[in-house]
């Protein structure tokens, strides 16, 4: 899962990275509304964003990411605890809303709730047919038997079942295997698909030239 944080605090912000980097989740930490503008191309699985940043208000980019029908899940993170705020966060398309201080245990769990929710899951292993996957422990099963999968298969794996039959382009496959460094070239992409297709069979991932490729659902 790939986060983008906005937060200002200079103790908080490593706190928070220390915390959700070892639970498998990467992160690029921002503390300005500027430094956020400037990633609004990058593919992220959710954001954690503070309210009150020394450059504006962060309702004012959520405001923005919504007209522009960008639906990244959202948390937003606040000192900010009245029902009057909590209702503008919500109402301004916020997809849940924790006050500070608040334990990291709890915005984990209302993290990978929101990954859940997002992926059309109803729990934390997500069932596709006859194959499930463990986001949380980067598992995962094919009739009942154990795959072996490397890293950037796994990736690969949970970003095309994470909507089946949805087209996931070349491009958004290599950014999304390798979110913090240079994204991962069209033929290392074909290798790993090609070993996936070999462990997972080759009828499970379509490929619509030109376009993309598409997970598809076996019973």
């Amino acid at each position: 899962m790939h986060l983008l944080i906005i937060e200002d605090d200079i103790d908080l912000g490593p706190a928070l990275l220390s915390a959700l980097q070892p639970q498998g989740f990467s992160c690029v930490w921002v503390r300005r509304l500027g430094d956020a503008l400037a990633l609004d191309r990058e593919p992220f699985d959710a954001v954690l964003l503070d309210l009150s940043l020394p450059d504006g208000e962060g309702l004012t980019l959520l405001r923005r990411w919504r007209a522009r029908r960008n639906d990244v899940p959202v948390i937003v993170i606040t000192a900010r605890g009245g029902l009057d705020e909590r209702l503008a966060g919500l109402d301004s398309g916020a997809d849940d809303y924790l006050v500070k201080p608040f334990a990291l245990p709890e915005l984990i769990s209302r993290l990978w709730a929101l990954h859940r929710r997002c992926a059309r899951q109803a729990s934390d292993d997500w069932t596709l047919g006859d194959l499930r996957i463990a986001p949380r422990s980067h598992e995962a099963w094919l009739g009942g038997v154990a795959l072996e999968l490397s890293a950037r298969e796994f990736r690969l794996l949970l970003e095309l079942a994470r909507e089946p039959g949805a087209l996931v382009s070349k491009s958004l496959l290599g950014q999304r295997l390798e979110p913090l460094g240079d994204p991962v070239d069209p033929a290392t992409i074909e290798v790993h698909l090609s070993n996936l297709r070999r462990k997972v069979g080759a009828s499970r991932i379509r490929t619509v030239r030109g376009v993309g490729y598409q997970w598809v659902v076996h019973d």
